[in-house]
């Protein structure tokens, strides 16, 4: 199965924060440290990594300079914050990475992301200094707008000059889409500071998941490191189905807003709960404390709303339409199983005029390979999976009495391979479907053992360089 770095909110969300009121005057950020267990967590990766890894890559001074690289990227990719003189003091740490992994440090990496911190604080006290005055456009200039391969800026007046650049460049795209200067000024300060919201959001295990995963895809870039909160994330979309509440959410404004109630969820059902609602607080059980969760990060949020199913949770309201001060309302709900059907396998018919025919062919649109296996060993016999939605599907296609079926697999990254082998089973009598060779060699066979098919008619499959792994 092909590994997948997942962020998940909630479902599918955007991530958009709009943070009017803030003090440009001084800018800086809290510097993050590395928290207690991120030391045994990174000698059981490096032990994980160097033992079982399909690829038998040392963790050598060679990895740790891949590693150290891939890290400044990540962070400065386009080489607009950090300076040369900065580079040249991380340098001491390039091949020492791979030494540290293996005694679980990692605090050269926080070293050099509080440095990055504030460096962005500096950019972006120079940005709103530069929103002070209006541009001259009438000046011929030029901006080299793709930067990753630019050397670095040896002095602050260098990179002031490149940001000079870069601010006026976003502001003439807006005044050519008519705008005038003081909504250009309007919307490029609350461009930057979305900026600096969110690097204010960052926490220590965002850190240590960056360096993690420039470790992991130092081997391959399918390799990753899951957080504890993208686990969870990663498991709801491979079974398709979450416990919560049934809402959609996206952050604005500080607040944490509905953006869509699922049908048939909890939230559904109650209709206590509406779109547009802004979450304050929330709170477990009936006597549970009320968290003031304004200013927090979507995840933290969703966090704290998620929970077993048949379990209580309450929230404090600030009704659509209000304004901030008004009386709120605080409702409870109860969490349940819910079902996400955003990435599910769907079905389509289309009609073709051939030799004067008409002809209908069924399309199934396969997103990805899921499967709820944690309902599936508890033995739910409605447990969700892509083989049994196909087979749904396929015989709603018969029963519409279509010549053919397409499946498509184009933009499916994979997912359960076991999955893919028992899809595979629904349209052919048994047999060898796909061959698995481990790190030490050993070569497994995945067989589909059952010779009942359901399909046997004009099948084609779809796929297109996207389509990888399972698919």
């Amino acid at each position: 199965m092909k590994k997948i770095l997942v962020i998940f909110l909630i479902s599918l969300f955007t991530f958009y924060v709009n943070a009017d009121q803030v003090d440009t005057t001084q800018i800086s950020f809290d510097p993050l440290f590395p928290e207690p267990q991120h030391q045994q967590a990174t000698r059981i990766i490096v032990q994980l990594l160097s033992q079982n890894h399909y690829k038998r890559i040392a963790i050598d001074d060679s990895l740790s300079s891949q590693a150290f690289d891939r890290y400044i990227d990540r962070l400065d990719y386009n080489h607009i914050y950090f300076l040369e003189s900065d580079i040249e003091s991380f340098e001491k740490y390039r091949y020492r990475f791979d030494d540290y992994f293996r005694s679980g440090r990692v605090d050269a990496a926080f070293e050099i992301f509080n440095a990055y911190e504030k460096r962005v604080a500096e950019r972006l006290m120079h940005v709103f200094e530069l929103l002070g005055h209006e541009f001259d456009f009438t000046v011929d200039e030029y901006i080299e707008l793709d930067r990753e391969d630019a050397p670095w800026a040896k002095t602050t007046e260098e990179l002031d000059e490149v940001w000079r650049k870069r601010i006026k460049y976003e502001a003439l795209n807006l005044k050519l889409a008519g705008k005038g200067w003081d909504e250009i000024v309007k919307t490029l300060r609350k461009r930057y500071k979305r900026v600096k919201r969110n690097l204010e959001q960052y926490q220590s295990e965002d850190v240590f998941q960056l360096v993690m995963n420039c470790l992991s895809e130092s081997f391959d870039p399918h390799t990753n490191y899951f957080s504890p909160k993208n686990y969870d994330n990663f498991k709801i979309q491979m079974s398709q189905s979450l416990e919560g509440i049934g809402a959609r959410l996206s952050t604005e404004n500080e607040y944490t807003k509905v953006v869509e109630i699922v049908p048939g969820g909890p939230a559904d059902k109650s209709r206590k709960l509406f779109p547009n609602d802004r979450i304050l607080g929330v709170a477990q059980g009936d006597d549970g404390e009320m968290v003031d969760v304004v200013g927090w990060r979507i995840d933290d949020v969703v966090q704290l709303i998620r929970g077993k199913k048949g379990t209580k949770v309450r929230l404090q309201l600030l009704r659509a339409g209000e304004t901030a001060g008004a009386p709120t309302d605080t409702i409870a709900l109860i969490r349940d199983k819910i079902n996400l059907e955003d990435q599910s396998a769907k079905s389509d018919t289309v009609q073709i005029i051939h030799q004067g025919r008409k002809l209908t062919f069924g399309i199934i649109d396969i997103p990805e390979f899921y499967s709820d296996y944690e309902a599936r060993n508890k033995g739910d016999r409605n447990f969700k999976s892509t083989t049994r939605d196909v087979k749904n599907l396929v015989e709603e296609l018969k029963a519409m009495k279509v010549v053919g079926i397409i499946i498509d697999l184009r933009h499916n990254g994979g997912g359960f391979l076991n999955e893919a082998v028992e899809l595979t089973g629904l349209f052919i009598d048994k047999g060898p479907v796909v061959q698995v060779r481990d790190s030490r060699g050993n070569l497994n066979i995945e067989r589909d053992t059952n010779p009942t098919k359901i399909y046997d008619g004009p099948l084609a499959v779809i796929i297109d360089r996207l389509s990888a792994s399972a698919s």
